[in-house]
């Protein structure tokens, strides 16, 4: 199993920072990352955050492929149905072309409607636009499409951030990818894979887990703490923005710390040290075909040390354990 980190950039209004620092810094943290031995750097996106979170990954993935050689750059997720196929199908080529063909286009169909309205999509067809543009992105590619420049990788990887049995099963009838850890999802995305007509040894599944790696997990987590409990609550707070549904009771971070991702996205946070954090990360896996597992190298707004120190543990004491699991 290979381990990446991955960047939202997320700059909260209670330890805001120059804008022109954050990126730079992260960037810096790009390289790092890479000369410590990590294997993948991964890019988020959402819009209209208060906290300006990361909204063009590709242009992110862009900048560190001009910083780095060897890690790869995925996009973990890239929200798809906001953007133009053939636009996407462009900016992918670009950036694999500026990395050497080291791009992995982790793709979502997104979950609020405040963002589809900012762009002017429909929200209720986003899985069906979603599965049209993968198959649209693929004839793109081909040589004979007309677009140009074409990527570097003769099939450049697609990855789908599809959760649950019945998206499990849509990403493995398309042949591609699946950005998820559960090993609950393997069987169904299987057995999609088969429906397809793919043959299932070409599985291949990645994805992220919430998690803070440290040698001294007492000392950390009081700083490290308050970060996550406001991740977490803004998290809640937008994904019912534009719902009518209430917004969610604030967290308490404690309690997270018990939980495991066995429970759901937003209700756990790994916190502890590398073997801790490496054994639930492979109970949580399993025996699915999972390529690469990330994790987020701040924790929304983290101050720069914390952030150093994590990356550090997760390139250099987290990513043995992952490969010997």
């Amino acid at each position: 199993m290979k381990t990446g980190v991955w960047f939202d950039l997320r700059n909260p209004p209670g330890w805001r920072q120059d804008p022109a620092r954050l990126y730079s810094f992260t960037l810096e943290l790009c390289e790092e990352a890479e000369r410590l031995g990590a294997d993948s750097l991964w890019f988020s996106e959402h819009h209209g955050f208060e906290d300006a979170y990361l909204p063009q990954p590709l242009t992110f993935a862009a900048a560190a492929a001009a910083r780095t050689t060897r890690v790869r750059l995925g996009t973990g997720i890239l929200v798809a149905p906001l953007r133009k196929t053939a636009q996407l199908a462009e900016e992918a080529a670009v950036v694999d072309i500026i990395s050497g063909g080291r791009l992995d286009l982790g793709l979502g169909a997104g979950y609020r409607p405040p963002e589809s309205d900012l762009f002017g999509t429909d929200f209720t067809a986003r899985y069906r636009t979603l599965d049209h543009q993968v198959s649209e992105l693929r004839r793109l590619w081909d040589k004979d499409s007309g677009l140009t420049p074409a990527p570097l990788q003769p099939r450049l990887p697609i990855w789908l951030g599809y959760q649950g049995p019945k998206g499990a099963r849509r990403a493995g009838r398309m042949g591609e990818g699946l950005l998820t850890l559960a090993k609950t999802s393997w069987p169904h995305y299987r057995d999609g894979l088969e429906e397809g007509g793919h043959d299932p040894a070409s599985a291949r599944m990645s994805g992220g887990i919430q998690a803070y790696v440290t040698d001294d997990p007492e000392r950390d987590w009081p700083r490290v703490a308050r970060h996550i409990a406001y991740a977490q609550d803004s998290y809640r707070r937008y994904m019912v923005e534009g719902t009518g549904n209430p917004v969610p009771r604030p967290v308490d971070p404690e309690r997270l710390r018990t939980k495991g991702p066995d429970d759901g996205p937003l209700s756990y946070f790994l916190f502890g040290s590398p073997e801790h954090v490496a054994k639930e990360i492979l109970a949580y896996t399993g025996d699915a075909p999972v390529q690469t597992v990330w994790l987020g190298a701040s924790v929304a707004g983290l101050p720069e040390d914390l952030a150093v120190r994590h990356v550090q543990a997760i390139c250099t004491r987290l990513r043995p354990l992952l490969q010997e699991g």
